[in-house]
């Protein structure tokens, strides 16, 4: 076999981008973004309790960004916040009677 022979099985392979685009379809979104409850804040402070709880489940787990909608470096800020928070004692670990 030739290599023409070779290139040219190769090239029409099976294998395409329309061909795996149609298999798995991309995430279409609903074309709105979540707002950012934080806004254009620079900080999240540890000592503001109730927005700290807009961040917190009832049983004590940090909610994700994903879900809150804040970017990722804000969601870095929340996290640190909620353990300073959680080690002065203003908030507390786990839920009560779990």
């Amino acid at each position: 076999m030739s290599t023409s022979q070779k290139r040219s099985s190769t090239e029409g392979g099976s294998r395409s981008r329309g061909v795996e685009d149609e298999r798995r379809p991309g995430r279409g979104g609903s074309g709105r973004r979540k707002p950012n409850p934080l806004g254009m804040a620079r900080t999240v402070d540890f000592k503001d309790v109730t927005l700290l709880k807009f961040f917190v489940t009832e049983r004590g787990r940090l909610i994700p960004r994903r879900i809150t909608g804040v970017t990722a470096q804000q969601q870095r800020q929340v996290a640190r916040a909620v353990k300073r928070a959680r080690l002065l004692g203003l908030l507390p670990y786990l839920a009560a009677g779990t």
